[in-house]
């Protein structure tokens, strides 16, 4: 008995064994967590927003949407459309965009998996792709709770047969109420260890098949190795913008292997692209978050002071490939302004004015020390950081600091020649300092600026570095 006993409690474990390894997903790079909420960042009607889209427990369900605004605004309309990819099915509402505790617009989902947002403000749309998950259920959590209730079953037989003085069967049932709770002990100790099962709603898994079309359904299963990076077309609407006249940069994305456009970018720090634009000198710039206009195609709004170069740097990342930085250059005409109007004879709706990153491009000249008002002069350790070597910058920030692209700070630095770009984010440094660290590739001066939101918008801080050289490169 006591070794049929024991079989019986092998066989059991094994097949626990089995139904833990069988029933894992392995871990991928990027997968949305069910329940999880969804931001993404959009310069759109000339104002820097983040689109929430809360986790939906359920389909059919409600699915709520709110816009939390990073600048002053009143009460800035945004209308909502959402459409299933798979059944044409839409659902329409209006939100509000507001700095703090937004209202939600609830809408209503029937299913699962792809789905797109159409964000309407002002004269601008943006389409967002997502996906709607719902969590499935895991075959961890079938094993632990069918392992307690079978134990529980087999616990009450045992007690009545052994009050029926049938003990080799009491005996029996009260190992197998064993094997059951120790199935569930088994379980419970393993899970965390576990990959979490697929939800209902995900993006098919990749595989070896060749791609049948970047940006479509069919095309989402990849070449397991990755995807190539995207090739990049950067233009402007006119294609020879004035100073002080509004203008569309828009950027193309492509995939090389095939010619298609590139659909399939991932959000990576709340946003599906994050754009830079500077001007050689560096007096202005830009942090932006273009607008998904059509497949494969970004665009943002905005206006540039003088005439000139203007260098832009977009951060973007593709699924199953990677970060990637695509540069271009514009160029804008017209004649340069004899001097800058004070800014209190400026529209409050001029773009120039009311952009997310500055309220002055003149206030972002990265050579003029103390520019940008609280927290302007950044202190360095060491006082001149050396090329290749880390280096710490940190300023003194106003108190209630927020979240941006979620990060409480953000530092963009390019090189004077505009040849090099990066951007880091706060360390978390304690009370109201903002610390980064950053090692500068090599000897020269470097344009920065750093960024953090405040509860009135999004604050910007520029300054210049001058990088040494090491003493094993002199």
């Amino acid at each position: 008995m006591i070794r049929r006993l024991r079989a019986a409690a092998v066989q059991v474990l094994c097949l626990v064994a089995v139904l833990v390894v069988g029933t894992a997903v392995p871990a991928a790079a990027h997968n949305v967590t069910v329940g999880a909420d969804l931001r993404i960042a959009q310069t759109i009607a000339g104002a820097e927003v983040t689109v929430v889209i809360k986790g939906t427990p359920r389909v059919p369900g409600p699915l709520r949407i709110g816009v939390i605004a990073y600048q002053p605004v009143t009460a800035l309309p945004v209308g909502l459309e959402v459409r299933s990819v798979e059944d044409g099915r839409t659902a329409t509402a209006t939100a509000r965009a507001a700095a703090r505790d937004p209202q939600y617009a609830e809408l209503r989902v029937n299913r699962t998996g792809p789905h797109e947002l159409k964000l309407s403000a002002g004269n601008e749309v943006a389409v967002i792709p997502f996906r709607v998950l719902v969590d499935r259920g895991s075959a961890g959590d079938f094993l632990i709770y069918g392992g307690l209730f079978v134990a529980a079953m087999l616990l009450v037989g045992g007690l009545l047969t052994g009050a029926l003085a049938r003990r080799g069967t009491a005996m029996l049932l009260a190992a197998g109420a064993a094997a059951g709770v120790t199935v569930a002990v088994m379980v419970i100790v393993f899970e965390p260890w576990m990959p979490p099962p697929v939800p209902d709603g995900a993006a098919p898994e990749a595989s070896s098949e060749p791609l049948s079309g970047a940006g479509s359904e069919a095309g989402s299963r990849v070449v397991t190795g990755g995807r190539p990076y995207v090739q990049t077309r950067v233009a402007t609407v006119p294609a020879r913008p004035a100073a002080g006249e509004e203008f569309t940069l828009r950027i193309d994305l492509v995939d090389g292997s095939t010619g298609r456009p590139v659909d399939d970018l991932t959000v990576h720090h709340e946003a599906l692209a994050h754009v830079v634009v500077t001007s050689e000198d560096g007096r202005y710039f830009r942090h932006l978050h273009p607008l998904r206009t059509a497949p494969g195609r970004l665009e943002v709004r905005l206006r540039a002071d003088r005439p000139g170069r203007y260098l832009t740097h977009a951060e973007l990342e593709r699924e199953n490939s990677g970060g990637q930085l695509a540069t271009a250059t514009v160029t804008i005409g017209g004649e340069a302004p004899l001097s800058d109007p004070p800014s209190s004879n400026r529209s409050a709706t001029d773009p120039a004015t009311t952009d997310p990153a500055t309220t002055d491009s003149a206030a972002t000249d990265p050579t003029e020390t103390g520019a940008g008002g609280v927290g302007a002069v950044p202190r360095l350790r060491p006082d001149v950081p050396v090329a290749g070597r880390p280096a710490t910058i940190e300023l003194d920030a106003p108190a209630g600091v927020r979240p941006w692209l979620g990060m409480a700070g953000h530092l963009l630095i390019r090189s004077q020649d505009g040849t090099f770009f990066g951007h880091v984010h706060e360390m978390g440094a304690p009370g109201s300092r903002l610390r980064f660290t950053f090692s500068f590739p090599q000897a020269g001066r470097y344009l920065a600026w750093a960024q953090y939101a405040t509860g009135e918008g999004v604050v910007t801080v520029p300054f210049a570095v001058d990088v040494t050289a090491s003493e094993a490169t002199r």
